[in-house]
């Protein structure tokens, strides 16, 4: 794992076990809500595994937030955040580095840069879009974006509104990296 990688995992640990004791909540309570085992909760909290974004983001609704939340404490000291301090992270199934570029408790709108590898796919639960809007915009390569069984194929420079909550799957079917921006409002 990288340096970068191990800070992630460490602050996510940090961040989720914060989150859960905040609201006075067990591990038990946490797995109970969220459906994630609580071996894996604990081993998240000491930053002993990486969880896939399935489980951040099953955490996430367990919380009311957004997964974007559970990777930084917004700070609203400045209005600039250098490339270097924005918090980076590789989901350990599908391999695609996620970018937290912007988020603000001020503001509604989060936004996430992905690349997702070549012949990968990550899938999310219907739960994870209940408290948000989301648009996705290809950078560059393919992306095919299963919305329930809605099959939206997008190349460089399309976008995507994503409709009511369902099962979302984004996948990469081709031989070359995928980079898109997926821009995130808060209800």
């Amino acid at each position: 794992m990288s340096i970068i990688e191990d800070k992630a995992d460490e602050a996510l640990g940090r961040r989720v076990r914060a989150e859960r004791e905040g609201r006075g909540w067990s591990l038990a309570e946490l797995a109970g809500r969220a459906g994630v085992s609580k071996a894996m909760l604990s081993k998240i909290e000491r930053a002993e595994a990486s969880p896939t974004a399935a489980t951040l983001s099953r955490i996430a609704t367990a919380y009311g937030l957004t997964m974007a939340a559970l990777f930084e404490v917004a700070s609203a000291t400045s209005r600039l955040q250098r490339a270097k301090d924005q918090p980076v992270w590789r989901d350990p199934k599908a391999a695609y580095l996620r970018r937290q570029v912007f988020l603000h408790p001020a503001n509604p709108l989060e936004l996430v840069e992905v690349e997702l590898p070549a012949r990968q796919e990550a899938g999310f639960p219907a739960s994870a879009y209940h408290l948000v809007r989301q648009v996705v915009w290809v950078i560059s390569g393919r992306l095919t974006l299963m919305e329930g069984v809605e099959r939206h194929e997008l190349a460089a420079g399309d976008r995507v509104e994503l409709g009511p909550p369902s099962d979302i799957v984004f996948r990469n079917e081709t031989a070359q990296p995928c980079r898109y921006l997926v821009a995130i409002v808060r209800r």
